[in-house]
């Protein structure tokens, strides 16, 4: 489909009144990223990262969330985004299971703190375009390759995301669109990443490769480095490489009148999407009482083919295999009644009765089901069956989070990270933040003193 790339350039480069709705949606979305970015910051893996940082660090200009720390725009952009992503409890668009929050904010965010330092502040409603824009694109290809590309093994959250980076970047440098159409091809020569990596700290990589490689080709961009004409539609091109099938129409149709974003929800549990109607009839039938890891038989789960697929993980030893393993999900919330971050913490996975319990679960795959549904059976020693069946976990597109139950969860990833930040304030910010003259300078409630 030629002129597809430009199509989409040009879409993120013109003038742009977005319908409320959908900068309601933006703010929330940013408000979800900041607050898992909080709570993740202090994470082994980031840990690690930080402390290689500064041997490859320029000028420390852009601030690192949950952190007293400062770092260039593109290790910055790097951290953060790893950080949001790495207990899983960011935001998920459906159906392409893409958390389109994690690669493209925190790439805006260091390129506009950046740019307030030079004395050229982004304002938060020109922040909030830049960023609806961006995801718009990421979930578009997303939907594009679905459900080819996560079904190859494409973490799609990572590859996709370079692209909306790069848009969301090259939105407020105020890129062409043909220099729009370089940035795509310079994110097509960097996009990766692999679901082999989920529960380990290697996923958190690609991560925050997507948020660098799309800040960095945007930068590259304006500076006149030029790529290939067609980077998405071209022979060799994104969609030709990971789709046998890609639905172009899926990229351009509706464009500026359907928006993705409305349909991006947010996780009331810290883990694999696909787990939270799981976790939520776990919940319900912890609620009815008396259950007891010896007094269990065996637990079955039916539901679709990709939750076996993606959670059949039995025997985790840390908290962040736990993240993706329905085996501790299940046992988790049966018998401790608890799915917050302390449930899929590596305490929490040395627990010897949920291992136990782990062990009694089995898979049926019925595609009949929607990946946010499914039917779990408890079948206890006395021969009684607890069936609970879940069409539509909280947190979906048919039970969303309010605002108020979004606040309590970034309150939450405050109080795990246990650092002094003034919650309310923080909050008040964000949800105002198109107010804002600068839309940075909420950064500096965000950061561990």
């Amino acid at each position: 489909m030629k002129g597809l790339t430009l199509t989409l350039a040009a879409f993120v480069h013109a003038p742009t009144v977005l319908p409320e709705a959908v900068r309601a949606a933006g703010r929330r979305s940013l408000l979800n990223m900041v607050g898992t970015a909080i709570g993740g910051s202090n994470e082994a893996a980031i840990q690690k990262l930080m402390a290689m940082l500064p041997a490859f660090s320029g000028p420390a200009i852009a601030s690192i969330i949950g952190r007293s720390e400062r770092a260039d725009m593109l290790w910055a952009a790097y951290i953060n985004a790893a950080s949001a992503n790495i207990f899983d409890f960011d935001d998920t668009h459906v159906p392409t299971v893409i958390h389109p929050s994690a690669p493209v904010a925190p790439a805006i965010l260091a390129l506009a703190e950046a740019m307030a330092g030079e004395g050229r502040p982004v304002s938060g409603a020109a922040l909030i375009e830049a960023f609806v824009l961006g995801a718009e694109v990421t979930c578009r290809l997303g939907n594009a390759l679905h459900p080819v590309h996560y079904a190859r093994g494409w973490h799609i959250t990572s590859t996709c995301g370079a692209f909306g980076a790069a848009l969301a970047a090259g939105r407020l440098l105020g890129l062409s669109p043909s220099q729009l159409v370089d940035a795509l091809g310079h994110a097509l020569a960097q996009a990766s990443g692999s679901v082999e990596t989920l529960g380990t700290m290697s996923k958190s990589l690609s991560v925050g490769q997507a948020a660098r490689a799309g800040l960095m080709s945007a930068l590259l961009a304006a500076d006149g480095y030029t790529g290939p004409a067609e980077p998405l539609e071209g022979a060799r091109g994104f969609l030709a490489l990971h789709s046998d099938t890609p639905d172009y129409d899926a990229l351009t149709g509706g464009l500026g009148s359907d928006w993705e974003i409305l349909k991006n929800t947010f996780k009331p549990y810290p883990c694999g999407v696909v787990l939270n109607p799981v976790i939520e009839a776990c919940l319900e039938l912890h609620v009815e009482g008396g259950l007891r890891a010896d007094a269990i038989t065996a637990v079955t789960l039916t539901g679709h083919p990709l939750l076996r697929q993606r959670t059949d993980r039995p025997g985790v030893t840390t908290g962040r295999l736990a993240q993706v393993s329905a085996q501790h999900a299940v046992a988790v919330s049966l018998l401790w009644g608890k799915a917050d971050l302390a449930a899929f913490s590596d305490a929490a996975v040395a627990e010897s009765e949920l291992k136990a319990l782990g062990e009694k679960l089995s898979f049926v795959d019925d595609p009949s089901f929607s990946f946010e549904a499914v039917e779990v059976c408890v079948l206890l020693e006395d021969g009684r069956k607890l069936v609970r069946k879940i069409d539509g976990a909280k947190g979906g597109l048919a039970h969303p989070m309010s605002n108020a139950e979004l606040a309590r969860k970034f309150k939450a990833q405050i109080d795990w990270r246990g650092i002094a930040i003034d919650d309310e304030a923080l909050i008040a910010v964000l949800e105002g933040i198109e107010n804002a003259a600068d839309a940075t300078s909420f950064l500096s409630l965000a950061r561990a003193r």
